[in-house]
């Protein structure tokens, strides 16, 4: 099956075509040091092809949960590099996701600081994780010119941290409504400067992050992850396919490792404009590896790499509760189920205690 076929992907070659996709697992210290239970976390899960951290902050005013990781100081670069010596250690290939939250915070877990975001628009109709329980969001701070400019350095910064850490690459999370996904949408993005207003100034702050992101870790080294159908955490645009499909085209012209592309993950039937079809719509437009992700099974990963336009497929919550999980595809065998209640914080329970096949 094409699942378990090697995939080549920038200069390296994967064991199969089965990634991990990125989850936040909320179980760093509280000051974002990653601790044994990752170490071995990952090295449980060290068979797939291509490893995809967890969201991990570029600085302190990225953080918008608690006890979610960092690589902003050596301290927490340290951590990470027993991270990627066991994975190594397993042939295995690991990315690191370079986060930050904008908006989708909240001052208790910022030292009292408000987020920050591209324009001062709070999100409505949700509300948020914090130390101190769920609250609703908060009025972010509109970011200035000065200040967007910062932000583009710590992404690099935090690459040349993720490399001296050990990753083998760097994955931007633009998608699911964090800060780079508030610049592309429309109902977060107000501003009328030269990253507002048009679509290719609403494009600018992902494109030259991902600049910065490849001159720090080098050609082939440097994913992106974008979600141009999901309106989760309220962003929406008026046309989807013509914010992403120039995006895209601009993302063609950099040595990327691949574009990581969701499907929409909620109901669209009060978007009737937004593509059903993530995939058709806009991984046809990568040039360069797609990987396809978001709510597959065996079964419908096998049948969307045979459409030949996603090359690797990657899996969020049956990688929690399945850290075999390639095995367990190649035997057709049955899965454990998550436990949503240890998903986010605690210990070993729901994290590094679910159970391989027996041999």
């Amino acid at each position: 099956m094409k699942l378990l076929e090697k995939v080549t992907l920038g200069k390296q070659t994967l064991k199969n075509a089965i990634a991990m996709a990125p989850m936040t697992r909320s179980r760093a210290t509280a000051d974002g040091i990653v601790q044994e239970l990752t170490v071995l976390y990952y090295k449980q899960r060290a068979s797939a092809g291509l490893i995809i951290t967890e969201g991990i902050n570029i600085s302190e005013q990225a953080i918008g949960s608690p006890y979610t990781p960092g690589i902003y100081n050596q301290e927490q670069i340290e951590a990470w590099k027993k991270v990627t010596r066991s994975v190594h250690d397993d042939g295995d290939v690991i990315y690191a996701q370079l986060w930050h939250t904008g908006r989708v915070g909240h001052s208790i877990d910022k030292n009292g600081n408000l987020p920050v975001a591209p324009s001062a628009i709070g999100i409505q109709g949700q509300q948020h994780y914090t130390a101190q329980g769920m609250q609703d969001y908060e009025t972010p701070q509109e970011l200035s010119i000065e200040e967007i400019k910062k932000i583009v350095k710590d992404y690099g910064q935090a690459a040349k941290n993720a490399v001296a850490a050990g990753f083998d690459g760097v994955e931007l999370h633009a998608a699911f409504g964090y800060l780079p996904n508030q610049f592309l949408s429309e109902s977060a993005n107000k501003r009328t400067d030269e990253y507002g207003g048009s679509v290719e100034n609403r494009n600018r702050f992902v494109l030259e992050v991902m600049q910065e992101l490849v001159n720090a870790a080098g050609s082939d080294k440097v994913g992106i992850k974008i979600s141009p159908t999901i309106y989760y955490n309220n962003i929406e645009n008026s046309d989807p396919e013509a914010q992403f499909k120039p995006l895209i085209e601009a993302l063609n012209e950099l040595p990327l490792a691949y574009l990581h592309l969701m499907n929409g993950m909620f109901p669209l039937d009060h978007l009737p404009h937004y593509p059903k079809d993530a995939m058709e719509t806009f991984g046809k437009v990568s040039r360069h590896l797609v990987i396809a992700n978001a709510g597959y099974t065996r079964e419908t990963g096998e049948a969307e790499l045979e459409k030949g336009i996603a090359k690797i497929i990657s899996y969020g919550s049956p990688f929690v509760a399945n850290p075999d999980l390639p095995k367990r595809f190649e035997l057709n065998a049955a899965l454990n189920q998550p436990d949503l209640a240890t998903m986010y914080g605690g210990g070993e329970k729901g994290y590094t205690d679910y159970p391989f096949l027996e041999n």
